[in-house]
């Protein structure tokens, strides 16, 4: 596992909700947990989805996408954040009320769902 990966936030997307089309956000932060042994999108994906049932999550899924997209709130830290699954990566997408705490704690449940190989964070900063 991974040591003290840093899930220190440096931006937070802006929320826009252009007249009659939902909402939009700007900007932002985005976590990929990329596991040391490649492991192939479904698979994956039915890891993360068994984690969330497990809880102590709250959380929906969109069904009409191209990859498996989840809405998700930490009930321990009321984190509200962004899972999805591609490209053999677990990316966490910071929201405008995320918290670094229900990131990290999403990783360390990760960790210990996935106990085969190590784990890397990579943070990526939209215009960085």
């Amino acid at each position: 596992m991974t040591t003290d990966p840093s899930f220190s936030i440096p931006a937070h997307p802006q929320r826009r909700f252009p007249h009659g089309n939902g909402v939009e956000y700007e900007g932002g932060t985005e976590f990929r947990l990329i596991p040391e042994q490649e492991r192939a999108t479904p698979a994956l994906a039915e890891t993360v989805a068994n984690m969330l049932e497990a809880g102590p999550y709250r959380f929906g899924d969109f069904h009409d996408l191209p990859m498996p997209l989840w809405l998700v709130r930490d009930e321990e830290t009321t984190d509200v954040f962004r899972v999805a699954v591609r490209d053999g990566t677990v990316r966490l997408h910071v929201l405008p009320t995320t918290e670094s705490a229900g990131l990290q704690r999403f990783f360390e449940r990760l960790c210990e769902t996935c106990t085969e190989g190590s784990w890397t964070v990579q943070r990526h900063v939209d215009g960085q």
